[in-house]
């Protein structure tokens, strides 16, 4: 799967440089959290004419199982240009088994937090009307300097996406944030790569409802211990306890026996 995955990588001279490692079957960036907001100003200050939109995708225990047992999510996971490591175990898995270890935990629900005090701006995408808006106005507060120069919520059929794309256009963030759901927000974004003028854009699943509270963080120890995955699986056990109980052992057998020596740079010159 390395040598596939490889060949679908596209290096853009002018793109902050990343290394990743290959854990379970996807390259993964080492990257700490303040790495990727360098990256992303970077990119970000970068002239917006003949640029394409740098796509982030996230790794975690059920992306890879997801990537091991569906084709064509594992090709289009692949075709994202930087995957980081939304998965804790990740962390530990690369330190005995990859290239390098990867420098710290980067979930979404954190980076996004990273991002708004970075002075780049937001476009949010995804989620229902009503938590979209709530997540923007929490922000807002939480961080009266960001500017969030658009959002819309997540349910639009596919002929719609032109005319969304063209509006977040206009509005010209350096950032769009689509929380669409696996395998949905990935899909969307590599069919639409070439359509899309924001410097990056983040597939981010259900943030938006923890910043809204309807989704809750695990205590802090159990995020250092590398088990946030169970406290999701206890809180939200109709949505969520079939998912980890197949794929959570699907993905520690993925992590020893496809992880490797191998290191990729995305991006650099």
């Amino acid at each position: 799967m390395s040598a596939q995955l490889n060949e679908k990588v596209v290096s853009f001279a002018r793109w902050y440089p990343l290394e990743h490692v290959m854990v379970g079957g996807v390259w993964v960036a080492v990257a700490s959290r303040d790495e990727l907001v360098r990256a992303a100003q970077h990119d970000a200050a970068l002239p917006a004419e003949g640029r394409r939109a740098r796509l982030i995708f996230d790794a975690n225990g059920h992306g890879l199982s997801m990537a091991a047992s569906d084709r064509a999510f594992a090709e289009v996971l692949g075709g994202g240009d930087v995957v980081h490591a939304d998965g804790g175990f990740l962390i530990s898995a690369s330190r005995m088994l990859a290239a390098r270890k990867i420098a710290e935990r980067s979930a979404t629900t954190d980076m996004i937090h990273d991002f708004a005090t970075a002075g780049l701006s937001f476009y949010l995408l995804g989620a229902t009307e009503q938590v979209n808006a709530r997540a923007c106005e929490l922000l807002r507060q939480t961080y009266p300097n960001l500017r969030i120069v658009g959002r819309r919520n997540g349910y639009f059929r596919r002929e719609e996406e032109e005319a969304i794309i063209a509006e977040i256009n206009e509005a010209q963030p350096d950032v769009l944030w689509v929380g669409l759901g696996k395998p949905l927000e990935q899909a969307f974004c590599l069919r639409n790569r070439n359509s899309f003028q924001a410097a990056w854009v983040v597939t981010c699943g259900g943030c938006y409802n923890y910043i809204t509270g309807d989704y809750e963080r695990a205590p802090q120890w159990m995020q250092n211990a590398n088990l946030e995955w169970l406290h999701r699986m206890a809180t939200r056990p109709k949505q969520l306890f079939w998912r980890y109980f197949t794929t959570t052992p699907h993905a520690f057998w993925l992590a020893a026996t496809r992880s490797g020596k191998q290191i990729m740079v995305r991006g650099g010159i």
